[in-house]
């Protein structure tokens, strides 16, 4: 589904990835973690174009995304992207920010996009917070809205970049629980994130970076038993030792 070869890009003289190459199937789960400032963000933006690579090629369901003839906002109608800080349009309501894409992007008629928010908002365990405008939600409430309106548009895969960062401790299982549900449905995902339980929960595999290089690619299992890098090793003896 999600295709990188040797991915490579320059912030100036800073090189911020360094010949990545990893793969997503369809259906697979796969963790992105790694100390700060290691590229994972940058990664995942990559994938649909927000941030554009300087060498290497991505593709996603066989559609290049580095090429210049290829429909950035086309493919990126069909790639979900939750980010770290919810960003909804806060002059809108919770029912209007999932509506607005659909009758914009896939011309929807209003009655179909309102009964899709309304069916999306249901599943979130938001079914009354549908008139409420973002400023009267809760942080967890406001991500599940943003996850909300990147369902109603019928990803064939989703991206969340830190998607938990930005949240209180007691907001972040709601949002994680939201993730897992997705995860067994069987959407395809790539999640940044340092939320190692959910990782040892649902993800197929786990892609560990530093400094702008994939250190590890490996099934979950391998990851959490012994990593075969020293950096691995150490990133997780920090993170899981509290």
């Amino acid at each position: 589904m999600i295709e990188l070869k040797n991915v490579s890009k320059w912030y100036g003289p800073f090189h911020v990835l360094d010949n990545c190459s990893m793969s997503i199937a369809k259906g697979e789960v796969v963790v992105i973690c790694g100390p700060s400032g290691s590229g994972k963000s940058t990664l995942i933006k990559c994938i649909n174009g927000l941030e554009p690579f300087t060498k290497g090629t991505i593709t996603v369901d066989g559609i290049s995304v580095g090429d210049r003839a290829t429909d950035l906002p086309k493919l990126r109608s069909r790639i979900g992207m939750v980010f770290q800080n919810f960003e909804l349009f806060p002059h809108m309501t919770a029912g209007e920010n999932i509506v607005l894409a659909q009758q914009k992007v896939l011309s929807r008629d209003r009655a179909a996009a309102e009964a899709k928010a309304h069916e999306l908002l249901e599943r979130m365990g938001l079914a009354e917070q549908g008139t409420k405008y973002p400023s009267q939600l809760s942080g967890g409430q406001q991500q599940r809205v943003a996850i909300a309106r990147a369902l109603a548009m019928d990803p064939i895969a989703m991206l969340f970049d830190e998607p938990t960062s930005a949240l209180d401790p007691e907001m972040i299982t709601e949002v994680l629980d939201v993730m897992v549900k997705l995860a067994e449905e069987g959407m395809t995902m790539a999640v940044v994130t340092h939320e190692m339980g959910f990782a040892r929960k649902v993800a197929h595999r786990v892609v560990f970076m530093d400094q702008g290089a994939i250190v590890e690619d490996a099934d979950k299992e391998a990851f959490f038993g012994t990593p075969r890098s020293e950096r691995a090793q150490l990133f997780l003896s920090k993170i899981l030792q509290h």
